[in-house]
């Protein structure tokens, strides 16, 4: 009897443990591939961390910006998205024009918007000011598309490290203008002092009298600005740049051999004078967001043309001067008199 009942109880035993076992393995086996992302959601979410990387198709959430005006106003723009996106918390995606005219200078990092994605996506467009208000850390909206020219340090400020790093120069673009500077002398020796003048020309000198009844930056006002810098430093030496260089060479007094006329004044392809501005220690600017940002790059200490509006002057219904420039900065005020002679 013994032995006719030993083999049948054996088998058993280990059929019951091997059922259990691959029951187990799979069971761990479909908790395992519920946890990971499916290979769809995987490609997205590389496409959105990759700096630079464009988008194909819409997240659950994501802001972007216009891309209007030139360099200093994009700047203005990419800034104002990214510190404004991440006080909300939601992703930002820049245009792809935006990414073709700030990536070519910068190591930017927020990922590309491609433009069949941007006319799939239901955007609810929302205006911004040129200057920070309060509303704007409790915006609503999955798919907001911010507008406007913000350009306001009230904007990004408190993430000065973010935006510094944002808009680092790409190595070759920095190291041509440092090239540059290294070649420069005063009177036959190398400075240690470098300022960077910023001359904004070009359509604000018809635009702002007739338009915004306001001037640009006289002879006076560059030549106190010039005189701060050299009351105060040894042998500093003046790079200007501007989209006006004729009017600065007949306006910028070059006899003590300090300043050097460098800017190209090419304003489809900045990326040179701005550079050479962002490379020095200090800064003298006029108008115009290019200046700003050229100084808010550089550091130092910056001189800037104030006050050059009448007190009725449309401009600063959109404009806050306060907004603009950082308190610490230095204003000389402008010369208001050939709008009080009309």
């Amino acid at each position: 009897m013994f032995s006719t009942q030993g083999p049948f109880f054996f088998p058993v035993a280990h059929f019951v443990l091997f059922v259990f076992t691959a029951s187990t393995i799979f069971h761990l086996q479909q908790r395992l591939a519920k946890m990971q992302p499916t290979p769809a959601v995987q490609k997205l979410e590389g496409a959105a961390t990759r700096p630079g990387a464009p988008v194909n198709r819409p997240p659950r959430s994501m802001w972007t910006i216009n891309a209007i005006g030139r360099l200093g106003n994009q700047m203005g723009q990419y800034a104002t998205l990214y510190a404004l996106a991440k006080l909300n918390g939601r992703p930002a995606f820049i245009p792809a024009e935006m990414h073709s005219t700030l990536a070519p200078i910068f190591r930017i990092t927020l990922p590309v918007l491609q433009g069949t994605l941007a006319g799939r996506v239901p955007w609810w467009n929302y205006h911004l000011n040129d200057w920070m208000e309060e509303q704007y850390r409790h915006i609503p909206g999955e798919y907001v598309r911010l507008t406007g020219y913000p350009c306001s340090w009230t904007f990004y400020h408190h993430l000065r490290a973010d935006i510094l790093r944002e808009f680092t120069l790409h190595e070759h673009v920095r190291a041509e203008a440092q090239g540059f500077l290294r070649g420069l002398r005063v009177n036959g020796s190398q400075p240690s002092t470098f300022v960077g003048v910023h001359v904004r020309r070009g359509d604000y000198v018809h635009v702002m009298p007739n338009v915004w009844k306001g001037v640009v930056a006289h002879r006076g006002y560059l030549e106190q600005a010039l005189d701060w810098f050299r009351a105060r430093y040894s042998s500093p030496v003046f790079v200007v740049t501007s989209n006006g260089m004729d009017w600065c060479r007949q306006n910028i007094n070059d006899s003590l051999g300090d300043v050097v006329f460098a800017g190209d004044g090419v304003e489809g392809s900045p990326a040179k004078d701005f550079a050479l501005l962002t490379q020095c220690n200090h800064t003298v600017m006029t108008i115009g967001t290019f200046g700003i940002w050229a100084a808010y790059l550089a550091g130092g200490e910056t001189i800037y043309l104030a006050n050059y509006t009448l007190p009725d002057s449309p401009f600063l219904k959109v404009f806050k001067p306060e907004a603009a420039f950082l308190p610490e900065w230095i204003g000389i005020a402008a010369d208001l008199s050939p709008l009080l002679k009309h």
